[in-house]
């Protein structure tokens, strides 16, 4: 049998570099970096080259499982559709939709499916209980983000390519290739920026990866960065090297600022910080004077006291020295599709909103419709009206990645019900009374949601499947909307295909109107994702407007552009408003 290249987008983590993989008699012979891919340019990292030993390992789950007196066995999917009919709309109706939780992990991010119909199978739960990896290691980023720019995924992004000076506090992008920042290749990117005569800077109790490639690696405290940043804001404006830039009309605070850090001089942090004033001022100083010049803060800064402060002072630097939306600043990715910040009229969002409601037990309010996932213990343990006694977990394995992990154990134990959606059985799916595993990666399309909107260069890149389902498996969106029709009543017989299409059929006329019946016409021959994803792209700022702007995307310009890489769509450009 001959050999085939495919060019796939890796779903493993958030650098998202493209890979070429040759087939030959239905086995993956190599992996290697795709030379030609607009966004990562041939770089790979080990867990790249993975993918075949995720495809083929014989330990992932391939069948459904469903637990028989405390023993999995296969079953076939309607079996375990049926026995999930069975078991979890009794426990909703005896004890209210509160009595539910869902779960959701860092894999979903990587599944266009997952992604964009997680949201029908909370919704359609109607529980207050949603927990994510997210409160893990980056919700306070999203929650700056929010509150200052008005979107949870308007993140300011270091614009790599252009800037001379790089501050890195709390991360290690040389071993993470991004985090919150999608940047394949970042060694390489930093090398070219020193080579350019530009600095990285690295703040960071540990000597990473990133600090030894540094020109400067300063030590902190632990637990102290909140107390730095302040203190390096306090200098710009007591040394007058505040500079607001082409965003000064839209700077709200400035005089509020200075108040609040007035007592957090370089001298009265000092010693909580374990670096010298001088340091501190120099620090702010080259900020300030460098021209093209960001700060970038992650999972360091993100998870202790102060996290939300700390990240919201990150881009406050950002703004006071006029680098924020600028060149080779601190600016925002503009993402082809999926993109909130990318609708409607500029300068007018809906913003955000917190603690709509609050942990049962510990009262910690909702950030992003998501509760701490630290509280999803004592949800399930401590009994009275909306104790958690079913649970769905979704591509995730809280028990190995969230805090007292031996408590959650003990806890799942006590649910009445649980299903997981997973790959795997692990430790937190081994507590489950059926498992629905996904197709392997390379079983499915792939287009990044997320990432786009936090990546180093503007992009449109899109996988198709590198081998086929077998017939029996569902793709995941379809396996979203049965649970979905489960928990409403509508029987695991309802048809995932049927249900899309009329959930569809209601979006369009609400965000078409008028124009409903011709964006319908359009995708009639698309479903589930990728119907959204041709919505996205034609409706985006970069689409065709459904007719209307010619030379503009459509899922078809996409698709096509797999084999050369994808589409490149440009340098980042100042976004402001």
């Amino acid at each position: 049998m001959l050999e085939t290249t495919h060019h796939r987008i890796c779903p493993l983590c958030e650098a998202c570099c493209g890979l070429e993989i040759k087939v030959k008699d239905g086995t993956v012979s190599s992996i290697r970096g795709h030379a030609g891919d607009v966004f990562s340019a041939g770089y790979i990292c080990p867990k790249g080259v993975a993918l075949k030993d995720l495809h083929e390992d014989p330990e992932r789950l391939r069948q459904p499982l469903i637990k028989r007196d405390g023993v999995f066995v296969e079953a076939t999917w309607e079996e375990a559709f049926a026995e999930i009919e069975r078991r979890l709309p009794p426990v909703m109706a005896a004890h209210g939709r509160n009595a539910s939780a869902i779960v959701v992990g860092n894999p979903s991010a990587h599944k266009i499916g997952l992604l964009t119909y997680f949201g029908k199978l909370a919704r359609a739960l109607g529980t207050h209980n949603v927990f994510s990896a997210s409160t893990l290691d980056q919700m306070p980023k999203q929650l700056a983000s929010g509150l200052m720019f008005g979107h949870w995924l308007s993140v300011a992004l270091p614009d790599i390519a252009r800037t001379q000076y790089l501050l890195v506090i709390g991360a290690n992008p040389l071993a993470s290739n991004g985090s919150m920042w999608t940047v394949p290749d970042f060694k390489g990117k930093a090398k070219a920026m020193q080579a350019r005569g530009g600095q990285l800077v690295v703040i960071d109790p540990r000597r990473t990866e990133t600090a030894a490639v540094a020109d400067a690696h300063h030590f902190i405290r632990p637990g102290a960065d909140v107390f730095l940043l302040a203190a390096m804001v306090h200098t710009l404006f007591a040394e007058n090297l505040v500079r607001l830039g082409a965003v000064a009309q839209w700077v709200n605070g400035v005089d509020k600022v200075k108040a609040a850090i007035n007592p957090f001089t370089p001298e009265a942090v000092a010693e909580r910080c374990a670096i010298a004033p001088e340091t501190i001022r120099t620090l702010a100083r080259d900020l300030a004077n460098t021209e093209c010049a960001a700060v970038y803060a992650r999972i360091g800064t993100c998870t202790q006291s102060y996290g939300t402060l700390a990240s919201w002072l990150v881009d406050v630097l950002n703004v006071l020295t006029g680098h924020l939306d600028a060149p080779g600043g601190a600016m925002f990715a503009k993402s082809a599709a999926f993109g909130s910040n990318t609708a409607g009229k500029p300068g007018i969002g809906k913003g955000i909103a917190t603690g709509r409601h609050h942990a049962r037990v510990s009262g910690a309010p909702e950030v992003m419709g998501e509760l701490p996932i630290s509280c999803l213990a004592e949800e399930i343990e401590t009994t009275g009206a909306g104790q958690i006694r079913a649970l769905i977990t979704v591509a995730t394995n809280p028990v190995l990645s969230s805090p007292n992990g031996p408590r959650l154990s003990k806890a799942l134990d006590t649910l009445d019900f649980m299903v997981s959606l997973d790959i795997y059985l692990n430790e937190t799916t081994r507590h489950a009374d059926v498992i629905l595993p996904g197709p392997s990666p390379l079983e499915d399309l792939h287009y990044d949601v997320a990432f786009p909107q936090l990546s180093w260069r503007n992009h449109a890149r899109y996988s198709p499947p590198v081998f086929e389902r077998t017939p029996e498996q569902p793709e995941e969106w379809q396996t979203m909307l049965k649970l979905a029709a489960i928990v409403q009543g509508k029987g695991a017989q309802a048809d995932a295909n049927a249900l899309d299409d009329a959930q569809f059929a209601d979006e369009a006329q609400r965000l078409f109107g008028p124009q409903a019946d011709a964006v319908l016409e359009a995708t009639r021959h698309l479903k589930g994702p990728q119907r959204a994803l041709e919505v996205s792209l034609r409706a985006g700022p970069y689409g065709d407007g459904f007719g209307t702007r010619p030379d503009g995307l459509t899922l078809a310009k996409v698709m096509a552009a797999n084999a050369t890489g994808g589409i490149d769509l440009g340098e980042l450009q100042p976004r402001i408003p």
